[in-house]
């Protein structure tokens, strides 16, 4: 199954990045693609006032970007903001085409590095999977990789192909922790990284001013034993890999992680399968 990365810089202008969603998603059908992955935010970017641009699912983003994704017959995953909690909002990623329609609400906040997501942001409650021609792909959001067991439980679901669509802040070693991070996700459950990350709107240039989370670039597809298939430059780059959904089985037999998995109570001790929540301590 081929696999197109969109690494984009998105801005404040609505119709300026649907513009950017249809002709990335038009050139990786082109080139063969049947999923075309875009990042986080890319609806508006970061360090705008999302309440005023939030739309629900049903609203005229989204249907929007349902009726390009039907048109030239490609699955399409970005990053949009919904309406949340207390006017704050949802950091949304919507799947949408040919026989897909998915979405996932953030779990993890990014309360760090000087900023403080949840302000803004309502945080989700549940993980979310979608599947195309026999394929399971799980969906996570950024700050999402530092949290191993969200990717356990997308794999856990069926997932061979994780998604992580992002807006990555910038700072001394966030490329690097980007880098080791998406490689430790493909370890630890043997599935495909497919990180999509904003461009580094420097090399647009925009340079981020401040702790707002704009993108280093450096989107890359990982195999389920941690190999770079594809890694992209900092800035605007569509790239298309072609994944061989059999290397998650060949990786499985090799190196069974998630089977040899033994789960820890809160007591340190190991639980036994199928215990209860109180026999777990």
């Amino acid at each position: 199954m081929k696999i197109a990365l969109a690494q984009i810089n998105s801005t404040a202008d609505l119709e300026a990045n649907l513009g950017l969603v249809r002709d990335q998603a038009a050139r990786a059908r082109d080139a063969g693609a049947a999923v075309v992955v875009f990042p986080e935010a890319t609806m508006c970017a970061f360090g705008n006032p999302l309440a005023e641009v939030a739309q629900p699912l049903d609203g005229d983003w989204a249907r929007r970007i349902r009726a390009l994704s039907a048109e030239l017959g490609i699955v399409t995953v970005h990053g949009m903001f919904t309406p949340g909690e207390d006017g704050r909002v949802r950091n949304t990623l919507l799947a949408t085409g040919p026989g897909v329609e998915a979405s996932y609400d953030k779990i993890h906040l990014y309360d760090a590095y000087g900023f403080a997501e949840s302000d803004a942001v309502t945080a989700g409650g549940s993980i979310a999977t979608f599947e195309l021609d026999g394929v399971v792909f799980g969906l996570s959001i950024c700050y999402d990789v530092r949290f191993p067991d969200l990717f356990r439980a997308n794999a856990a679901a069926g997932a061979t192909v994780n998604l992580v669509c992002a807006s990555w802040g910038d700072g001394p070693d966030k490329a690097e922790q980007w880098e080791a991070l998406i490689r430790a996700r493909a370890l630890d459950t043997t599935t495909f990284i497919v990180a999509c990350d904003q461009a580094d709107p420097a090399a647009s240039g925009r340079p981020a001013t401040d702790s707002t989370p704009l993108g280093v670039g450096r989107s890359a597809v990982i195999s389920p034993l941690g190999r770079t298939l594809a890694c992209l430059p900092q800035g605007p780059e569509l790239t298309v890999v072609d994944l061989d959904l059999a290397e998650v089985e060949q990786a499985r037999r090799k190196l069974p992680v998630l089977a040899n998995a033994r789960r820890i109570g809160p007591d340190g001790r190991v639980v036994a399968p199928g215990a209860t929540e109180a026999e777990a301590g």
